[in-house]
């Protein structure tokens, strides 16, 4: 059974964390700050992006708090918040990895039929 409190807890989930979760640019950025602290340089760099472009995906990410912010000297340095981030992410890629392999499968066995 459905409960409102579940359906309340989903739709916070949806607002919240899928909507910050819907660019894979963002995605690629919470797995860069998995590694180690960056600025917005240097995530630009390895994400791909402009620093613009980048600095928009990391204002989502905090405003949602999946990453937070220090200033240091003239630099801002962000980190990610909680490590679980990443080992949801990991587990959603493995369950993309089995569908992909089973539909695969599927495909294969329709051609042999043939």
């Amino acid at each position: 059974m459905v409960t409102e409190t579940l359906v309340q807890e989903v739709t916070r989930l949806h607002a919240d964390i899928c909507s910050a979760l819907a660019d894979p640019r963002r995605i690629l950025i919470l797995y860069a700050l998995a590694e180690q602290p960056r600025n917005v340089s240097d995530l630009a760099h390895e994400v791909g992006i402009s620093q613009p472009t980048a600095s928009r995906h990391l204002n989502i990410l905090r405003e949602r708090g999946m990453v937070s912010s220090q200033r240091e000297g003239q630099s801002v340095i962000y980190h990610l918040r909680d490590i679980r981030t990443i080992q949801a992410l990991d587990l959603l890629r493995g369950v993309l990895g089995e569908t992909l392999k089973s539909r695969g499968q599927l495909a294969q066995a329709v051609l042999d039929e043939e």
